[in-house]
């Protein structure tokens, strides 16, 4: 059985002041495993929070959280916003936020945007929210995850056309870039997986990744995996959509599932439409569908 996830953060420049929802934050230790998947509110108009890795992990967790902070790239018009149906609909939103008192710089800067400026630009230089640093990219997101007066703004407003709202955090210009189809992360188990990798067409349509540290693929390991060292991050990281296709079903490997959900919870930041942790790792896979594979 799959079991989904719900109400993920898909952005990592993750706007708490404006989201609802909580945003997983990553744990380094000493090891090569993540250790544990704490879940958080984050302080107003904080950024996405990576925890301090230990020494021995710092490259890659400083490599993790760049990629993190830059997760949601921008995007040109696809098709018109604004539709009634609003499940499962994803927009790639960006925006300014000047203070509630500050109407006349406000005006100011819609004058220039009718003038053909542009709105990330204005950003930069005026918005007093955190994700001026990116243009003020909030990422792609979802129903329930932002406050209500900027949530309808957003899902209400024509593509590409800047709109303006208030919260209770100040005035808001938005500007709706891009919309689809709300992606698929979700857990599948051993067994399940097992009866689908005798299949050899599943195999040719889908892509397998194994996260774990090499030593650990030396001990057990499933064949069609392509190893992508978590530790090895930096390496890798940057350059995962041509390793992978976002467009296929994407299956995650780790030793007990931890460190794959991780990765799975990344990979739909960087636009993975469907994504499948295998539940309780190679650990369970050796134990519940093969026992050829080793435990360790």
């Amino acid at each position: 059985m799959l079991r989904a996830y719900s109400n993920l953060a898909s952005p990592a420049i993750s706007i708490s002041a404006l989201r609802v929802s909580l945003f997983p934050t990553l744990s380094f230790s000493s090891s090569s495993s993540f250790r544990r998947i704490s879940t958080a509110p984050l302080p107003l108009f904080s950024k996405t929070l990576i925890s301090s890795p230990s020494s021995s992990s710092s490259s890659s967790s400083s490599a993790f959280k760049r990629l993190m902070d830059h997760s949601s790239p921008r995007a040109s018009a696809s098709y018109s916003s604004g539709s009634s149906n609003d499940v499962g609909r994803e927009l790639l939103v960006q925006h300014l936020l000047v203070k509630e008192e500050d109407k006349d710089l406000l005006f100011e800067l819609q004058k220039r945007l009718v003038r053909g400026e542009d709105l990330s630009d204005l950003a930069v230089e005026y918005s007093v929210c955190p994700s001026k640093e990116d243009g003020g990219m909030l990422g792609w997101v979802r129903k329930g995850q932002m406050v209500p007066e900027f949530e309808e703004a957003a899902f209400t407003a024509p593509l590409n056309k800047v709109v303006k709202c208030k919260t209770q955090f100040g005035w808001h210009l938005l500007q709706v870039l891009s919309e689809r189809e709300e992606s698929v992360l979700a857990d599948i188990q051993p067994e399940e997986l097992h009866a689908k990798l005798q299949d050899p067409d599943f195999r040719e349509e889908a892509q397998f990744v194994d996260v774990r540290e090499p030593h650990e693929v030396e001990r057990a390991s499933l064949s069609g995996f392509q190893v992508l060292p978590l530790q090895q991050f930096g390496s890798w990281g940057p350059e995962i959509t041509t390793k992978l296709d976002p467009q296929k079903d994407t299956y995650v490997l780790c030793h007990h599932g931890v460190r794959s959900l991780q990765v799975a919870k990344w990979l739909q930041t960087q636009g993975f439409r469907k994504i499948y942790n295998i539940a309780g790792g190679i650990h369970a896979y050796a134990v519940k569908a093969d026992p050829s594979i080793p435990t360790y």
